[in-house]
């Protein structure tokens, strides 16, 4: 499940995006209320949560308002995210981890919830990001994650497709590698839903400086790594106006929701060097041992 990203790029982008990102990012947080709403069904009260890619905060305080007897931990690959995240709930003196994803600095089996909304798409490796979630959750916590499906910004790729053959728009994962993945990471009860969002703009410049007040730059590890010139974007604008309807320029974004739990004790935990299994002791110590 490579998605063959550059993390720095991905670091520096959101980095720089910090300051604007909130007053920009109004569908990354529609997509974080719908993707919590799932947690209206469930009736558990997790000690220990885990938001990953936090961003400003926006998911951890909302985490933080629904169970405030819980350790929330926000963890952001981009320092100047998580200065803010601990900013906005000074008061609850909240947890604050810098990491990345793939790599998830907690111990295995601490949390009882992961959540993490529109971050999955940002890991080079998404099908690693799953099996670090699988790792630190207890057995039979709760997954439960957003990421964008392939069909997002197809109008912007299309567009820089009839211009040139460089990659322009990151590639996200489909749907169904992402369930494959969960299912080989050990996950149970996987579910996902899909749903789009079409944003309007008046022109490509108001998209593209969006997309740059949020993060969301081409972190393609084969991206062209020099400025583009006025003529060539201007060609790439002519080409998008191909999807122009009603006097205004459509960008689709395919959300994909999904919600699994960690297995129960004894389920074997999947990893590069093969499956370990885990016993409870007092078990291993009841079992009989026959010749």
């Amino acid at each position: 499940m490579s998605a063959g990203l550059d993390p720095r790029q991905i670091r520096h982008a959101f980095s720089r995006a910090a300051a604007s990102y909130e007053a920009h990012a109004v569908l990354q947080a529609e997509v974080g209320r719908r993707l919590r709403e799932q947690l209206d069904e469930r009736d558990f009260s997790p000690q220990r949560v885990l938001d990953v890619g936090c961003g400003p905060g926006i998911g951890a305080s909302a985490l933080r308002e629904r169970w405030p007897q819980a350790q929330i931990i926000a963890l952001d690959l981009a320092l100047p995210m998580l200065q803010l995240a601990a900013r906005r709930d000074e008061a609850a003196s909240p947890s604050c981890v810098a990491g990345d994803a793939q790599a998830l600095p907690l111990a295995a089996a601490s949390v009882d919830l992961v959540h993490a909304n529109l971050c999955l798409q940002w890991c080079d490796d998404p099908g690693l990001a799953l099996a670090e979630f699988r790792r630190v959750l207890r057995p039979e916590g709760v997954l439960l994650f957003s990421t964008f499906g392939p069909d997002t910004l197809h109008e912007l790729r299309s567009a820089f497709a009839a211009v040139d053959r460089a990659p322009h728009v990151s590639r996200f994962i489909d749907m169904h590698d992402i369930g494959d993945g969960l299912l080989a990471s050990g996950f149970r009860d996987p579910v996902m839903e899909r749903e789009d969002f079409v944003l309007t703009y008046g022109d490509l410049r108001s998209l593209m400086c969006e997309l740059r007040a949020i993060g969301a730059t081409n972190a393609d590890a084969q991206r062209a790594r020099t400025l583009m010139g006025k003529a060539h974007l201007a060609r790439v604008s002519a080409a998008y106006e191909d999807f122009r309807r009603d006097g205004v320029l459509p960008a689709t974004w395919e959300v994909i929701y999904a919600h699994a739990l960690a297995p129960a004790i004894g389920q074997p935990l999947r990893t590069l060097e093969g499956d370990v299994a885990s016993f409870s002791i007092a078990n291993l110590r009841g079992s009989r041992v026959r010749r």
